[in-house]
């Protein structure tokens, strides 16, 4: 029997642009061992890069970052008393929404425990809600732009956000569907389908959920790129071939060790831990940051970064999903400034190399 010839069809990958490829594996290198540098207690500067001295970046590990800390810790693995699977799948979904650690605190505290479905059904949550906004002044982080507020008529965001939970959690299930979905793709699908849900919040909500012992995705099923991620794409490649953001996303969680290995960068992960799609995919967002003052040439929507470092008041004491078995006890020191710290950006400046040369240029050139 004559059998079909097999066609394979290969994909023309991204197309680099050279220098600033390269500079995203070494920000990952760098800014992770700044992070170990102050894990160890060692004093600051804990890196030689001077823009990493001046200006704020997330870690290379996003499950690292504070507010990730934060609701891993005491949101997904809090001890809740009566909470339920369902409302540990509200609890996570609207502290996301917020983002803000400040207002989950004091919404706890007013309800003498993390918020139920009970709570939202019964008015108590935004009764709790409107206290803290009248004491605090606001409820949201500027971490995240979220969709037009008024999807279901109110002129208060936060009401509107209550209406969603309600049109999520009480008439539609949305809970019990999260916890029968069959992929974190479905998860994403399904978050999406709400109204104020937009894609990258319905993303960033569904890995918060899979962080949790509710979900047991690979967060290498599925990405996609926020639109940070998608001006450091820009930079990174001139063209993406036949790759989607996403494809090229998941093709650098790939490449991870071909590339440190190539460049001989040190890189140990997260206790061991690769970089997964969402890390890859925070990471195109700080290199976009980055090159406003690496590469200014690069220009793109934002022409410089907003927020100096600045060093955070509090300890944080890590703890990551028990799921991974990390070995990663450790706690990140509170800090200050150091002295004497460049505010000006005479060092910075002698990272910006003449337009002339620029595609010859080596990646150790950048950091002259």
């Amino acid at each position: 029997m004559n059998q079909s010839p097999t066609y394979f069809i290969r994909r023309k990958p991204p197309q680099m642009r050279k220098g600033v490829y390269e500079l995203y594996w070494t920000f990952a290198s760098r800014r992770q061992a700044a992070f170990e540098a102050r894990l160890a207690g060692k004093s600051q500067p804990w890196t030689p890069d001077h823009i990493l001295q001046v200006y704020k970046f997330c870690n290379v590990f996003r499950a690292a970052d504070r507010v990730s800390q934060f609701m891993i810790k005491d949101v997904a693995y809090g001890q809740h008393g009566e909470t339920t699977a369902r409302d540990q799948v509200f609890q996570i979904t609207a502290f996301r929404t917020f983002s803000n650690i400040a207002t989950w605190e004091a919404v706890t505290s007013e309800l003498g425990g993390a918020p139920r479905l009970d709570h939202l059904r019964s008015g108590e949550f935004e009764q709790a809600l409107d206290r803290v906004k009248a004491q605090n002044g606001g409820l949201y982080t500027g971490a995240f732009i979220l969709c037009a507020n008024k999807a279901f008529g109110f002129d208060e965001k936060h009401r509107n956000h209550v209406a969603l939970f309600k049109h999520m959690f009480l008439d539609h299930a949305c809970a019990e569907r999260v916890l029968q979905a069959p992929s974190l793709e479905a998860v994403v699908e399904l978050l999406q389908s709400f109204p104020l849900m937009g894609p990258f919040m319905a993303y960033q909500t569904a890995i918060d959920l899979n962080y949790s012992e509710l979900l047991d995705f690979s967060e290498n099923d599925y990405t996609q790129a926020g639109p940070g991620a998608l001006r450091g794409l820009k930079k990174a490649f001139t063209d993406l071939g036949d790759y989607s953001p996403a494809d090229t996303i998941l093709w650098m969680v790939e490449r991870q060790d071909e590339e440190f290995r190539r460049l001989g960068l040190p890189f140990r992960g997260l206790f061991g831990r690769r970089l997964h799609g969402i890390d890859c995919q925070g990471l195109f967002c700080e290199l976009d940051k980055y090159c406003r003052e690496a590469v200014p040439e690069l220009t793109s929507a934002r022409s410089r970064i907003k927020a100096k470092y600045s060093g955070s008041g509090i300890d944080i004491e890590l703890f990551f999903p028990p799921k991974w078995q990390l070995v990663s006890s450790g706690i990140v020191r509170a800090s200050r400034p150091m002295t004497g710290a460049r505010s000006d950006m005479r060092a910075a400046a002698q990272l910006k190399p003449s337009k002339a040369g620029r595609e010859d240029m080596a990646i150790a050139d950048l950091f002259a």
